[in-house]
């Protein structure tokens, strides 16, 4: 069921689902707001629940407004790209033989079959991310698993418009924004620990504050760094 009312010019999104905890969402580009909330809250319950967070509201959208976007990418010769926080062009080779993404000494190496569309290009270089992220992460989880003395399931690495990850508190699975790839290492290392903890504490409340300061103090020095960095063009369906 998902319903909608006016905050001071805000329009809010409401949907009830079978959860314990609302969850509050501002969504880029613009800055749409979704609430997420128990079956047994009634819409007053949670407007007064979003008037009490409206100063966060109005500050995400502006965190949002401000972001820079990447210029949309075409996949051609001399077109620059990005690898854990570092600049490559790209250089497209065409060759009768499988696809290849690599890195070479300030180049990204884009091998493929003549004719290949951009489409397909983009295809194959969001793959070789995504495959970037799935070697660097296991390490990570070794490390911070013991650390924080939580086990995470599984983790999966996909495209995500709206989350640089998330946690699903029951199977004990995260999910991982293909884009990390792009930042710089320890933005990753940061959203791997904000998903961990999250298998501590579901919730962004205080006590989850708490635990980020014990055991990755510069935490939100990560987190500023991640939001100042361009992010992609997408086409949204908010």
């Amino acid at each position: 069921m998902e319903t909608r009312f006016n905050l001071g010019g805000i329009a809010v999104s409401v949907v009830l689902k079978d959860i314990k905890n609302v969850h509050l969402s501002v969504y880029p580009p613009s800055g749409s707001v979704r609430i997420s909330a128990p079956r047994r809250m009634s819409i007053d319950t949670i407007r007064v629940y979003a008037i009490s967070r409206l100063e966060w509201i109005k500050k995400q959208q502006r965190k949002l407004r401000e972001q820079e976007r990447e210029t949309p990418r075409e996949y051609i010769d001399r077109e620059s790209h990005y690898v854990w926080g570092k600049r490559y062009l790209l250089t497209v080779r065409e060759a009768d033989e499988p696809p290849s993404v690599s890195l070479k000494p300030r180049r990204m190496l884009l091998k493929a079959r003549p004719g290949t569309s951009e489409k397909k290009r983009a295809a194959l270089i969001d793959e070789w991310y995504r495959a970037q992220i799935k070697v660097a992460v296991p390490p990570l989880l070794e490390r911070w698993e013991m650390l924080i003395g939580v086990r995470a399931e599984r983790f999966f690495v996909q495209r995500m418009k709206t989350k640089w990850g998330s946690c699903n508190h029951e199977t004990r699975t995260i999910r991982l924004n293909t884009e990390l790839a792009k930042k710089p290492p320890e933005c990753l290392e940061y959203i791997v620990v904000h998903e961990l903890v999250h298998l501590l504490e579901a919730t962004h409340n205080a006590r989850f504050m708490a635990l980020m300061d014990r055991y990755m103090p510069r935490w939100q020095s990560y987190r500023e760094k991640l939001n100042r960095l361009p992010v992609r063009q997408e086409t949204w369906n908010y």
